[in-house]
């Protein structure tokens, strides 16, 4: 299990970029994706020695100068970026007293009114323990019939796609869901946060490798929006376009809206909550 995370973090992202991105011929065949280090180190202005140092975990505060650099050369976006720099203030990823008050679980009126509102979209406001601690009447009939509640109240995401086996019925691609679900407990305090180590203590014990494979080579930043093709028990096929929207850091939380991603969709969908036809709209692409 990896504990060097800033280490990880550059390392996918230096991976995951082709030297056509960074303006470099891409020469002879390469047996690792992505760029070399010395490719790296090249075009950040550093030495390869130092970004190993980095990558390996044996230094882990470089200078905003030196991250600024990075961040240029990996192509990172605005997002990308501020995990970086967090992920340089400690091995905890950042301090904001966010691991010492343990996650949220209360929601604020305001933001169920808001909740409330988004009916019969499926909506739901979780936490980084990936509780579900409000959603929509829509919500629930999307993911009631797969299990999710099953475990009571809050329900956990986490708990749910890899302990569950209606998970991997309803999520057309397991993998990509588990990916997610691995990234956000990994974002913000991760093992800093007690609540959060035991949840990460049980699911390695309860999940095995499916979970570890994953905690020790997935960064700890999950996507903010997407497609997830569902199974759905009673609606059929399932095609939904998803938006995940940071509340604020006083909240710790965040809105997940799920929204047909295609005309079929959008008449099962109306159909499964009992919505006029049309009453919800495919995104358009």
């Amino acid at each position: 299990m990896s504990d060097n995370e800033l280490g990880l973090f550059l390392r996918t992202r230096r991976e995951s970029i082709t030297p056509a991105q960074v303006g470099l011929p891409a020469g002879q065949r390469r047996r690792t994706p992505g760029l070399r280090r010395a490719e790296v180190a090249m075009l950040a202005g550093v030495s390869v020695e130092y970004l190993i140092r980095l990558e390996q975990g044996r230094d882990r505060h470089p200078s905003p100068q030196v991250l600024g650099a990075l961040a240029e050369t990996l192509r990172l976006t605005p997002r990308e970026r501020v995990h970086l720099h967090q992920l340089s203030k400690g091995t905890d990823g950042f301090s904001c007293g966010a691991a010492e008050q343990g996650p949220s679980r209360r929601v604020r009126p305001t933001i169920l009114a808001v909740l409330d509102q988004l009916e019969p979209a499926p909506a739901a406001i979780s936490n980084r323990l990936t509780e579900v601690l409000a959603c929509t009447d829509g919500y629930r009939k999307v993911m009631g019939p797969a299990g999710l509640f099953e475990q009571g109240e809050p329900a956990n995401i986490a708990r749910f796609v890899f302990t569950h086996p209606g998970a991997r019925e309803l999520y057309a691609d397991w993998d990509a869901a588990a990916d997610k679900v691995v990234a956000a407990l990994k974002q913000g305090p991760f093992r800093a946060d007690p609540m959060v180590a035991a949840l990460v203590d049980e699911l390695t014990v309860t999940a095995g490798g499916a979970f570890t494979d994953r905690l020790a080579t997935l960064p700890g930043l999950p996507p903010s929006g997407g497609v997830d093709r569902l199974n759905h028990a009673e609606a059929g096929v399932l095609r939904l376009a998803y938006e995940s929207l940071e509340l604020s850091i006083d909240d710790d939380q965040s809105l997940s809206v799920l929204l047909p991603a295609d005309e079929a969709s959008a008449r099962a969908l109306d159909r499964l909550v009992g919505r006029r036809p049309g009453g919800l709209r495919a995104i358009a692409s």
